[in-house]
């Protein structure tokens, strides 16, 4: 799959547990990759060049923090996952290929261990009316004064 990156230079300066964070990226990486590849192993469709993208941004509206966005373009998630997404031992995985973990402890390290959001988008924003054309995970991350 195609891994492109595009970092934003003049982000602030935001106090994090490196290891938390780190997880929480690998999670959701690791998630990225393992969906296209899914997607590229059932379709027979040539022409499907999995990509998985990570960028960062300062937050919007004037608030203090950083914004990373994981954008896929696998096949998408339906309403029934997104609205379970972060629920513990809640999986799409085949029996034995997760614990339905990794997206609950995200979730809590984002939300509870920094005070930040993490949410999901399917289809991302800007692909209106192209359902099950990827997923985006959002995480927010503030300065904490």
């Amino acid at each position: 799959a195609a891994f492109e990156t595009d970092f934003d230079e003049s982000l602030p300066m935001i106090i994090v547990v490196s290891q938390d964070i780190g997880r929480v990226l690998l999670n959701i990486l690791n998630n990225a990759f393992y969906s296209v590849n899914e997607k590229k192993k059932l379709e027979n469709d040539t022409s499907y060049e999995p990509k998985v993208i990570l960028k960062t941004a300062p937050l919007e509206g004037g608030a203090r923090g950083v914004n990373i966005t994981i954008t896929d373009n696998c096949t998408g998630m339906s309403q029934e996952t997104i609205d379970k997404v972060f629920q513990p031992f809640y999986t799409t995985k085949p029996t034995g290929q997760g614990t339905g973990l990794g997206m609950s402890i995200s979730y809590d390290i984002v939300t509870k261990g920094h005070g930040g959001e993490l949410k999901v988008e399917s289809p991302p924003v800007g692909r209106a009316g192209e359902e099950g054309k990827g997923s985006r995970f959002i995480i927010k991350l503030p300065i904490l004064n």
